[in-house]
């Protein structure tokens, strides 16, 4: 009768060690998949900052180009108007080409999101709400001469800045008025 109970308990004992062994192997399954999700994850994440990283990297660098373009292609106006004086055509055809160039960066990037915006800026003469709606009007002409070019409406806005965003501090000559009555180009990614 000795014999007989090692040989029942190994009987009674023997389903329990192969469901032991079964769990610890689904166990060391699930955390293997646990740390693959973990690294997926963490690499999906790495992905992403990369690829803001690199779309803010791009933005910058259009933006630097289309500001420079603005300041080489300023169209005058006429005082307290949003008429051009003179002709403005080249200035405008530059601007044009300017934007047409960045559209091929964006795309060639894969973005698609985005909207280009035109800030109207004025000096600090007179009131304020006057040179918001002043600097509002210009950058609109300056949008609605580039969308006769060609430029989608749905891809451009204009927006008026007044005298809040001056590039000379104080504006009390008339050669720092001039330098800040301006307007700007840029572009705006957006959010997917």
């Amino acid at each position: 009768m000795m014999r007989k109970i090692p040989s029942l308990l190994a009987a009674a004992l023997l389903p329990l060690a192969v469901r032991a062994q079964i769990d610890t192997e689904a166990l060391k399954k699930q955390a293997g998949e646990a740390g693959k999700s973990a690294a997926g994850q963490a690499e999906e994440a790495a992905r992403g900052t990369a690829k803001k990283a690199g779309s803010a990297q791009l933005e910058k660098s259009i933006n630097d180009k289309l500001l420079e373009e603005a300041r080489k292609n300023q169209c005058a106006f006429k005082s307290g108007s949003d008429q051009f004086e003179g002709n403005c055509d080249d200035k405008v055809q530059n601007l044009f080409d300017a934007l047409v160039d960045a559209k091929k960066k964006l795309a060639g990037a894969g973005v698609s999101g985005f909207k280009f915006e035109v800030s109207g800026h004025t000096d600090s003469s007179g009131k304020a709400s006057a040179n918001k709606e002043l600097s509002r009007k210009r950058a609109a002409k300056i949008v609605k001469e580039l969308v006769k070019k060609g430029i989608p409406q749905k891809e451009i806005i204009a927006v008026g800045k007044g005298s809040t965003q001056p590039l000379v501090k104080p504006d009390d000559t008339p050669e720092k008025k001039a330098k800040n009555r301006r307007y700007e180009i840029r572009v705006r990614l957006l959010a997917k």
